[in-house]
């Protein structure tokens, strides 16, 4: 008996190990795809910034086009499909966490690189609020973000080509564009907060509104 109480305890020992090994794993590699998420999209603001209006927008679009043709994971490009998907929550905040971090990051080598971009980043700095109006734009963005990656989806890039520089002309609010401007200024602003919750909600609610997942099925 009691040499099979310990085979049985070591096998849910080696069960256990394997899991957490697993766990372990999938974080990894969450964390290696939303770095690189982070990289593509800050490429995008960093042209944005460097040339500003009107080739900006339309450059920056080349951002999400390479975070969807590698698999990379943005939350803005996720959280729309979070039912859909059948992403877990926690995988999701992870990619959060993960992409304001490596942004704000990203955004300050830039500067380190490029001076000549810093003064751009600090004038929008300046003009992000706390109020009912940015957390609109950020909802605007939300819809136009899953709307992009959903057309995607279904075969056709125009979804990005047209609604990344859609929702820059507009002054729509991208809370990881954001957190990437907030580390070229070398700053930080609490509205990056409001944009995440914008971005999540407009995203959500268009997949409520329009059932894409239902029709990219057929």
């Amino acid at each position: 008996m009691a040499k099979k109480a310990t085979k049985t305890t070591k096998k849910t020992t080696k069960k256990v190990v394997k899991t957490k090994q697993s766990q372990a794993l999938t974080y990894l590699e969450i964390t290696k795809k939303s770095v690189a998420a982070s990289l593509l999209i800050g490429l995008g603001n960093y042209v944005l910034l460097k040339l500003g209006m009107p080739l900006g927008p339309f450059l920056f679009a080349f951002g999400l086009l390479g975070v969807c043709v590698m698999g990379a994971n943005l939350f803005t490009g996720k959280c729309g499909f979070l039912f859909e998907d059948k992403i877990k929550p926690l995988h999701l905040l992870t990619i959060l966490a993960v992409n304001l971090l490596a942004g704000w990051l990203i955004g300050l080598a830039f500067s380190v690189c490029d001076a000549s971009i810093i003064e751009a980043a600090r004038a929008k700095v300046a003009s992000w609020d706390i109020s009912w109006s940015f957390l609109i734009r950020s909802i605007l963005c939300g819809v136009i973000m899953y709307l992009a990656v959903a057309i995607y989806r279904k075969g056709s890039p125009l979804g990005i080509i047209f609604g990344i520089p859609l929702f820059i002309f507009c002054g729509f609010q991208h809370c990881i564009a954001n957190i990437i401007t907030l580390g070229v200024a070398a700053t930080w602003d609490w509205s990056v907060l409001i944009a995440v919750l914008g971005n999540f909600a407009g995203s959500l609610v268009t997949w409520l509104l329009l059932p894409m997942g239902a029709k990219l099925k057929k």
